[in-house]
């Protein structure tokens, strides 16, 4: 009797202690999940703060806040490569919110929690470093810059610091579509994608693969249609005189243009040293408007490829050229860190044509909605042009 009693005690104390333990745990996980993210945010090793049986197990073994010091690194540095890809490429998404795992051991066990952890602000465009995004306008834009004129007669419409010069991102691909087709080349030529032509400046990705093979017309019409970067670049290494001469060409086309304040490094748009201002980005649409390839190509909807490998099927990047409400004859988007949100388009607005320019423009449908503002404003019979204080004294930034 006294045997069994004993067995009975010993049972109901084990349950009891593993209850408190479990007990312990959850009020531990739940206190995890109670803080606030912004104090995530500010305390690097995210972990508890010791009770007295932490500290105790923490001297037999490794200390907790070691443990998540080389499991917040190890996560933060995988987080910091992901958001360079994502950020650098051409209408690539932004995430704002990442996870963090984070290890803490209480009652010589160790438990996880999965904690909200905010990113650090993406670095300020050109435009807002020099403080561009502060010009007021009477539509409250979201672009920096913007630039609206009749291609007919050369009158502005609209004018919000259209003599800054800012990097142009994927813009850049009018001027890379002229050079390639000015230089006659047969379209027919089949153009391979090497390493060469990955992106190592910023480390974005692609749907075409090295190795791939297409022919110059389907490299030019999803650099444009699709803004794909390496179809851009593998067209500026198949140029006579390979690339370091289709730089030469851009920036040659862009002189004989009169384009005084544009400067090309390279072919896809994928750095800040391309260059130009709304007012000389005018003058590059009104010129690749004479190409009737660069026109088909930059609105169409969609467009299938075979690269050797398998069919790639893609989509424009200007969401506006699926609109019928609109009637756009050219159009190309662009996208970096430093130029911020980007577009460029010819469009007919009430039978009379005009070239729209949106530079540094902040949230990645805000140039879209700028389009549609500013063609509203022209429904409504405009106004007088609006001059900026930016635009009254100079050449700007």
């Amino acid at each position: 009797m006294k045997t069994d009693m004993f067995s009975s005690l010993k049972v109901i104390h084990g349950a009891a202690r593993s209850t408190a333990l479990s007990v312990a745990a959850s009020m531990v996980i739940a206190a995890a999940f109670a803080t606030p993210v912004g104090a995530f945010a500010a305390t690097p090793a995210d972990t508890p703060a010791p009770t007295a049986k932490t500290t105790k197990h923490a001297k037999a073994k490794k200390p907790a806040a070691a443990t998540a010091d080389k499991v917040s690194s190890k996560k933060a540095a995988k987080g910091a490569a992901v958001k360079t890809v994502a950020a650098a490429g051409d209408d690539a998404p932004r995430t704002s919110v990442k996870r963090k795992r984070v290890t803490y051991t209480s009652n010589g066990r160790h438990h996880t929690a999965v904690r909200r952890v905010a990113y650090e602000p993406r670095q300020p465009t050109v435009g807002q470093a020099f403080g561009l995004h502060d010009t007021p306008d009477a539509l409250m834009l979201r672009s920096s810059v913007a630039y609206v004129i009749d291609q007919n007669t050369g009158e502005s419409l609209f004018d919000k610091n259209s003599r800054a010069v800012v990097p142009i991102a994927s813009i850049t691909k009018l001027m890379t579509a002229m050079v390639v087709l000015d230089s006659k080349e047969a379209m027919t030529d089949q153009i391979e994608v090497t390493d060469e032509d990955r992106d190592y400046e910023k480390n974005t990705g692609s749907r075409l693969s090295v190795g791939s093979v297409l022919s110059r017309e389907d490299m030019l019409h999803i650099a444009l249609m699709a803004s794909e970067n390496r179809a851009a670049a593998a067209l500026s290494r198949y140029f006579p005189g390979g690339r370091p001469a289709f730089l030469a060409a851009m920036n040659a086309k862009a002189k004989q243009l009169g384009m005084t304040d544009t400067h090309f490094e390279n072919p896809t748009g994928l750095t800040s040293q391309n260059v130009s201002s709304a007012r000389d980005l005018v003058k590059m649409v009104n010129a690749a408007y004479q190409y009737p390839v660069i026109r088909k190509f930059s609105t169409d909807h969609s467009y299938e490829v075979y690269t050797g490998k398998r069919s790639l099927a893609y989509n424009s990047t200007n969401a506006l050229v699926r609109n019928p409400t609109w009637d756009i004859g050219l159009q190309k988007t662009g996208f970096i860190n430093e130029a911020g949100e980007c577009l460029v388009m010819q469009a007919t607005i009430h039978g009379r044509p005009m070239v729209m320019v949106l530079l540094d423009s902040s949230g990645k449908y805000s140039r879209f909605a700028d389009a549609t503002r500013l063609r509203t404003w022209l429904d409504n019979g405009g106004d007088q042009p609006r001059i900026t204080s930016a635009d009254a004294g100079g050449p700007g930034t």
